[in-house]
């Protein structure tokens, strides 16, 4: 048995995980492999101290357990932050962006798939931002970025961003860097104005290993029904694997703050990668300290007629 010494604060939750009689023959309840909520903090970046290479793609510090018991663990989390969700739709005071920015085979779709299943879809929008149109070229670069930031009482979680104009814009030339270079001004200047009219920004790099790429790009090349996942183009981007490395990290140093984190998640282990996820988004969501609306009077004397 592997249960982890906790102390009882806010900060800190143990899970009901169920009933384990195999194994050990003790036949006790299950209460290990609790995640320590104040340690995700562990993959904030807030400051411009921030080494890619430092931080492991493979992690999972903050969880003893296997997948299985990760699975376990999972369920509770995500039912949790379901309701959260619902208090949030339901309140109508905050808003949330969640930006999700990863290399090719990553996990973004993965993660949105996972993360958010359950969630109510009235209060949930998914903006994926590909090649610019014409139309879009023909404006600023944040032009078609502005009008899907989330309302009030939304989430909106962007499948890659307007983080795309200082990476691959910068890896592939597309404009001179004197250009790229002054987008990270731009870029912390719009997330600080939204950040001041009431949104909450949780900006997420899914950090995968290049071994982990490699066998994933291998998987869907070795399924019929994932060929369409795959490019030619991405054997390309993976030569130019550095040069993407040091661009998130470029990125990443030049616009981590306060009002608009990163967190560089240990995306290798798919499951580990959704737990800490999950937990991450439990956190800024309960700091929010959100209310349900009150009721009209008197509901509780109503009886609704057969």
């Amino acid at each position: 048995m592997c249960l982890r010494t906790l102390g009882w604060g806010t900060h800190i939750r143990a899970l009901w995980l169920g009933w384990d009689g195999g194994g050990d023959g003790i036949g006790i309840v299950h209460l290990c492999f609790c995640l320590m909520l104040e340690n995700v903090d562990k993959y904030r970046v807030e400051s411009d101290k921030f080494v890619l290479t430092t931080h492991n793609p493979a992690d999972k510090s903050l969880f003893d357990g296997d997948k299985r018991a990760g699975a376990k663990l999972f369920k509770p989390l995500n039912q949790r932050l379901e309701a959260l969700q619902e208090l949030l739709y339901a309140e109508g005071k905050h808003k949330i962006l969640i930006v999700l920015q990863a290399i090719d085979a990553g996990g973004k779709d993965g993660t949105i798939r996972h993360v958010f299943d359950g969630l109510n879809p009235q209060g949930v929008k998914v903006q994926s931002f590909k090649k610019p149109t014409e139309d879009e070229l023909a404006h600023d670069y944040l032009w078609r970025v502005h009008e899907h930031t989330p309302a009030s009482g939304h989430i909106s979680i962007f499948n890659r961003s307007h983080y795309e104009d200082v990476l691959v814009v910068r890896v592939k030339g597309f404009v001179p860097e004197a250009q790229w270079q002054r987008r990270y001004g731009h870029i912390r200047d719009f997330e600080r104005l939204l950040a001041e009219e009431g949104t909450t920004i949780i900006k997420l790099f899914l950090n995968v290993s290049k071994e982990a790429q490699r066998e994933r790009f291998q998987a869907r090349l070795d399924d019929p029904e994932k060929h369409w996942k795959f490019r030619v183009s991405d054997l390309e981007d993976r030569e130019l694997w550095d040069e993407f490395q040091q661009a998130y990290e470029t990125a990443i140093t030049e616009t981590a703050a306060p009002h608009a984190p990163w967190y560089v998640i240990p995306a290798d282990r798919k499951w580990y990668r959704n737990l800490v996820i999950t937990q991450i988004l439990i956190n800024h969501l309960e700091g929010l300290a959100m209310s349900f609306p009150e009721a009209e009077d008197g509901l509780d004397q109503i009886v609704i007629a057969g």
